[in-house]
């Protein structure tokens, strides 16, 4: 397979809605006009780098930028390494002519907008891939891998698609409406080619990783993690007898870390006072878990606010807007859960993370709990800066929004603090955080049937076993060349649970073998000593794994572009081959490193 330029093209804005500008463009070697905008371009044999101008004497409203491949002597059919836009996305391989876009079966953006950087409905027999891909065909010549080689800029997405004969690979640079005003430019994340002939796919997306967190600045040197967590045991219902009561057994258990989840806080936004069934305040929780010698951990959802907040009430200017063909219809509502209450049927609104005070606020929430005691924080549903509302900065694209709210949690909290980031659009948060939840929320199930589908296309990103566990081996090359990955907890309990004990055991061998951060989340006094068994496995193979990552030797998924759903994950020795349908597996002791 060849890459040929084709065209560029750009999306902008106007008073009846988008505009598409397209210009042939058959070597990429020179600016190109696209209407009032210029995008420079300079081709090399490892990518392209480019910029765009407003060279028009108005501002313009830019929605993307676009290089648009043929996909040459290609044998059909085109396989798709499709990585998803944040934490719980669906990550993992479809055929272009085969499968969908689950946005052409949704056609729903409240969902789309959390789980692409362009939340509108992608092109019907169009598939996408966000930040990088890996494209291969039938010929078996290697595959081709694209990507961006960062993403605190602006977002970049991947479309495969057939147009005719030809088959057209369009690497899209996702600004989402971005005002460009007149003179101005901007430096867009240059596109990285590579592969070909002989090339393996895993090498290539490590390769890749290796240089985007080089370039980004990647924080990869805290130390591997083991904790325990109260979510998937109590959920939103935790009180402080509850984590008090663990605290309590910890004494027999290698918890590094104690976090405590959802349902403290007063109201989502408030996360300074506590609600009632947890009398002792942040500083009397954080105060004990350290007691017993283990690292405090908080879980924030920094970027939400319930309507019935005290900071949505007393600061209505900080809340992004709902815009609709030009007309402020009131605050966005940028996620919805019904179990958080907080005055509008479960729907939260989203910070304006383009305001100077909500940053200030950011910093003074992440400083004060840090001075409480939590040197942990968990950073969850973060994408909701990233979605199309209006801003008090237009110019700011959405990944220039959450990389500015991350920042100001880290400047808050302080460089020594551990961030953990979860619900996260990944590609703008290197070099900001420690760690990055890598799939969708495991669950006491392993795997869901369609009829458990919640949002037509888009049943991979609802919390089950099965799907956190295809997203920690398609993600597996990620860890500590771009963050620390986090798999999500361990499930050791044989009551509470839909689990069967083989597949609470693949899960298990999983976390272990991904070489990613080992957590408990259940109640301590339902675990017995086999339960305490596998943890001292997991946790053997994953010290085992991780040391092999920071060698650069990290953990491999073999099938990665040969199935679907790979079930095979293999480091330090150690093959895990697991049935991704039921969770049965085995692991064996090759006696040798994988390559």
């Amino acid at each position: 397979m060849r890459l040929l330029p084709l065209r560029v093209e750009a999306e902008i804005g106007h008073a009846d809605g988008h505009q598409l500008v397209a210009e042939p463009s058959p070597s990429f070697a020179s600016a190109v006009a696209l209407g009032p905008l210029e995008l420079a371009l300079e081709p090399s044999s490892r990518g392209v780098r480019w910029s765009v101008a407003n060279r028009g004497d108005l501002a313009v409203t830019v929605r993307s930028v676009t290089l648009t491949f043929e996909l040459a002597e290609v044998r059909l059919p085109v396989r798709m390494y499709r990585h998803g836009y944040q934490s719980w996305s669906p990550t993992g391989v479809a055929t272009l002519g085969v499968d969908a876009d689950p946005s052409t079966l949704a056609d729903f953006e409240f969902i789309q907008a959390a789980h692409h950087a362009d939340q509108r409905r992608a092109r019907l027999g169009e598939l996408r891939s966000e930040w990088v891909t890996l494209l291969a065909d039938a010929g078996g010549g290697g595959p081709l891998l694209l990507g961006f080689d960062g993403g605190h800029r602006h977002d970049g997405t991947f479309r495969l698609r057939s147009v005719g004969q030809t088959t057209e690979v369009r690497a899209e640079a996702f600004l989402g409406d971005a005002v460009l005003r007149p003179g101005a430019s901007r430096d867009l994340h240059a596109l990285l080619v590579a592969g070909g002939d002989g090339s393996d796919g895993r090498d290539l997306l490590a390769g890749w990783a290796d240089q985007v967190g080089r370039a980004g600045g990647a924080r990869t040197d805290a130390p591997y993690r083991v904790g325990w967590c109260s979510w998937y045991q109590y959920f939103h219902d935790v009180t402080e007898d509850d984590l008090r009561a663990n605290l309590a057994r910890c004494s027999d258990w290698p918890f590094e870390v104690v976090q405590l989840d959802d349902g403290y806080q007063a109201a989502i936004g408030d996360w300074l006072a506590t609600n009632d069934r947890f009398p002792s305040g942040l500083d009397g929780i954080a105060g004990a878990v350290a007691a017993e010698g283990r690292t405090p951990g908080l879980w924030l959802a920094p970027f939400l606010v319930a309507p019935d907040a005290e900071v949505a009430r007393a600061h209505p200017d900080w809340l992004a807007r709902h815009v609709e063909h030009g007309v402020d219809r009131g605050p966005l509502r940028t996620w919805w859960n019904p179990p958080w209450g907080g005055g509008d049927e479960g729907f939260m609104y989203g910070l304006d993370t383009t305001h100077p005070e909500v940053l200030a606020h950011l910093r003074s929430v992440a400083a004060a709990v840090v001075s409480a005691g939590f040197s942990f924080l968990k950073l969850d549903f973060t994408f909701s800066p990233s979605l199309d509302g209006g801003y008090a900065d237009p110019g700011r694209t959405p990944a220039e929004r959450v990389r500015a709210g991350f920042d100001a949690v880290r400047q808050g909290a302080g460089e020594d603090a551990f961030l953990l980031g979860c619900g996260v659009p990944l590609a703008n948060v290197v070099g900001v955080v420690d760690a990055n939840r890598i799939g969708p929320d495991v669950a006491p199930v392993w795997a869901l049937t369609p009829g458990d589908e919640v949002v037509p296309g888009y049943l991979g990103m609802q919390p089950a076993a099965a799907h956190a566990f295809q997203n920690t081996l398609t993600r597996a090359f990620t860890h500590r060349r771009l963050w620390l990955n986090d798999p999500d907890c361990l499930l050791l309990r044989t009551v509470d649970t839909r689990l069967s004990a083989a597949a609470a055991r693949t899960w298990a061998h999983a976390v272990g073998l991904s070489g990613g951060m080992a957590v408990v989340s259940d109640d301590l006094a339902l675990l017995d000593g086999s339960a305490r068994s596998l943890l001292e496995e997991v946790v053997t193979l994953g010290r085992a794994s991780d040391a092999e990552a920071r060698a650069g030797r990290g953990a491999r998924c073999p099938d990665l572009l040969e199935e679907a759903v790979p079930g095979r994950l293999e480091v330090a020795g150690h093959r895990l081959v697991a049935d991704p349908t039921d969770g049965t597996s085995h692991l064996t002791a090759t006696g040798e490193a994988p390559r």
